[in-house]
């Protein structure tokens, strides 16, 4: 007789599920973490303001509470906890620095994101330093960004939309379904990866880095094929932050149609705020709504591209020639998708105005964290040599392509729109 025993663990995406609503509840009930500042402009405001007892504190805490939440996590989805534990400060750390580099003023005067400040400290250190594989083991990159995604549903209010103006949600259906597809066609006509593609379509149709972090969570996607995108939409997202507000001004189109024409253009938000802000109030508010307006489609986008991808892409290896059933797509369905939607609902619908006032800064605190731990993830696992290389010239062709498209069908349809 065995006396053995099974382990029992969860599949990752219903782990990220029950830590993201353990984390939203947590939050709900009164136990806010703390928000550390990262803001500063000079050496001595650095020294006083990030660097100083009060904030190191915070920063301790938030260390703590992610340290516990992503340990109970590895403890389900069955990774090494001792790892985990190990490598987890080392991730933060970075992350942290990452952090600290996004507040200096420079960074905020380009409107620079957390995110590409942890890719690249990750990158540089993987490439230039050998790291022991137990470390390589202990990164839980899927964990920090599906738990990040959960709690971006926090923020994706569909009652703030629906009051901002229908004109932006129908301009953000719009832009959405034309440049998707056309991005998508564009990729398979440049015999771009499947994954890649979708990855692509998604970031510059909808809200970048989000949609393709959503994108690659839903199709189960390579993280290095993520990083590649991730870096064409942060790196094409400056360029348009600076140039389209000059050419709306040279062209003298009005504040509402260049508001418009910002907010479904621009990948980021970010970047879309920053444009905004460059043209005016006016601009800043039509800007806004709609890429707001965008982002409420991510979770319903990531929901119809995990069918489309499960019952096209993958079938079963016992129904090779037919189509997956109805349980085969459920057992695939990124499971993840479902606490973004629901925390999306709750606080649309349920949580009262002043508990979201209460709780959302600590929140969105929390969910920066999450996706800058992850993109650190990423670049500690990944080479330069992995990120640009001869495969990657179609990828880039296929993004700059269907970002002009984006660019000018956007144009049009704010045009007669605004």
């Amino acid at each position: 007789m065995s006396s053995s025993t099974t382990k029992f663990t969860l599949h990752e995406d219903w782990t990220v599920v029950i830590l993201g609503s353990l984390i939203i509840v947590l939050a709900i009930a009164g136990l806010l973490v703390p928000v550390p500042a990262f803001g500063w402009t000079s050496g001595a405001e650095l020294t006083s303001k990030v660097l100083g007892a009060n904030n190191l504190i915070k920063i301790l805490t938030q260390f703590v509470f992610v340290l516990i939440i992503g340990g109970v996590g590895a403890l389900i989805i069955g990774k090494s906890i001792r790892n985990y534990i190990l490598g987890f400060p080392l991730v933060y750390l970075i992350t942290i620095i990452a952090l600290i580099l996004t507040g200096s003023g420079q960074a905020k005067a380009l409107n620079l994101e957390a995110v590409i400040f942890s890719l690249l400290l990750g990158l540089i250190i993987s490439n230039f330093f050998k790291l022991p594989d137990w470390l390589k083991n202990s990164l839980s990159t899927e964990l920090f960004v599906k738990v990040g995604l959960v709690l971006l549903g926090t923020s994706v209010i569909f009652t703030d939309i629906l009051k901002a103006g229908s004109l932006g949600l129908i301009q953000a259906l719009l832009v959405v379904t034309s440049v998707w597809y056309f991005a998508f066609w564009v990729c398979k006509k440049l015999k771009v990866d499947d994954e890649i593609a979708m990855m692509i379509s998604s970031a510059v149709s909808i809200c970048g880095v989000s949609a393709a972090i959503a994108t690659a969570g839903a199709i189960k996607g390579d993280s290095k094929k993520l990083s590649y995108v991730i870096s064409m939409v942060l790196i094409t997202a400056i360029p348009m932050m600076i140039f389209m507000p000059i050419i709306a001004n040279y062209f003298h189109f009005s504040q509402e149609v260049t508001g418009a024409w910002l907010g479904g253009s621009i990948d980021t938000t970010g970047a879309v705020v920053a444009s905004g802000t460059l043209v005016g109030e006016a601009a800043l508010k039509i800007s806004t709504i709609v890429k707001f307006s965008q982002n409420v489609l991510l979770g319903l986008a990531a929901f119809a591209i995990s069918i489309y991808w499960t019952y096209t892409k993958h079938p079963s290896a016992k129904d090779k020639d037919t189509k997956p059933t109805l349980g085969v797509i459920w057992e695939r369905f990124p499971k993840f998708v479902l606490g973004f939607i629901g925390a999306s609902l709750l606080f649309s619908f349920v949580v009262g105005p002043s508990t979201i006032t209460a709780v959302k800064d600590s929140l969105k605190s929390l969910q920066g964290l999450w996706f800058a731990l992850a993109f650190t993830s990423i670049g500690l696992e990944t080479n330069f040599a992995d990120l640009f290389n001869e495969n990657s010239k179609k990828p880039l062709y296929a993004f700059l392509i269907a970002q002009t498209f984006n660019i000018f069908v956007t144009l049009g349809i704010a045009w007669i729109l605004f």
